[in-house]
């Protein structure tokens, strides 16, 4: 019966061993739970101030939003204000005021053009063109449309008189 004693002293020495590996590992695994423990107690903290944040940043964004679309409506309106003022004005505006704005324009562009001391006469005929100075491109754009309104200009001048002495004889005629 040997068998017996040997398993009986191999129990005696085994339970020793697992008694002090049992105590190990439970002091092992209550280390590791309470590291556990701590690092979710913490990425808890950091979870909630998150959120807390999250819905700081949203309550920003919605007080953003309704203050850009209170300032867009403004905006409109004002702008509605604006274009229904100059519609009135531009009601207001009679043919005679606006014809004498036009000649009024257009006289002051000729003044800026003549101040530029720019050619206004076309070419005489027969005169070969490398006789004239050296010009730029864009002092020959300015030439060609100085010309261009000078021709409209005599053109409206001619109209507009006619069309003035004609209101002038209807207005002699209407007192």
């Amino acid at each position: 019966m040997m068998f017996p004693q040997s398993r009986h002293s191999g129990s005696s020495h085994l339970p020793q061993q697992l008694k002090f590996t049992t105590s190990d590992s439970c002091d092992r695994i209550k280390d590791e739970f309470q590291l556990l423990q701590a690092q979710y107690h913490s990425l808890k903290l950091e979870c909630d101030k998150l959120a807390s944040e999250k819905s700081e940043m949203q309550r920003h964004y919605v007080m953003y939003y309704e203050m850009s679309y209170g300032l867009n409506i403004e905006m409109h309106k004002q702008h509605q204000q604006q274009v229904l003022g100059a519609i009135e004005r531009a009601k207001q505006v009679t043919a005679p005021e606006l014809n004498s704005i036009i000649r009024q324009l257009q006289a002051h562009q000729l003044s800026q053009l003549q101040a530029l001391a720019l050619p206004l006469t076309p070419l005489p005929v027969g005169l070969p063109p490398s006789s004239l100075p050296a010009v730029s491109a864009g002092t020959g754009l300015l030439s060609l449309s100085a010309l261009g309104s000078q021709a409209h200009l005599s053109k409206e001048d001619k109209n507009g008189h006619d069309g003035d002495t004609h209101q002038e004889d209807d207005g002699e005629k209407s007192d």
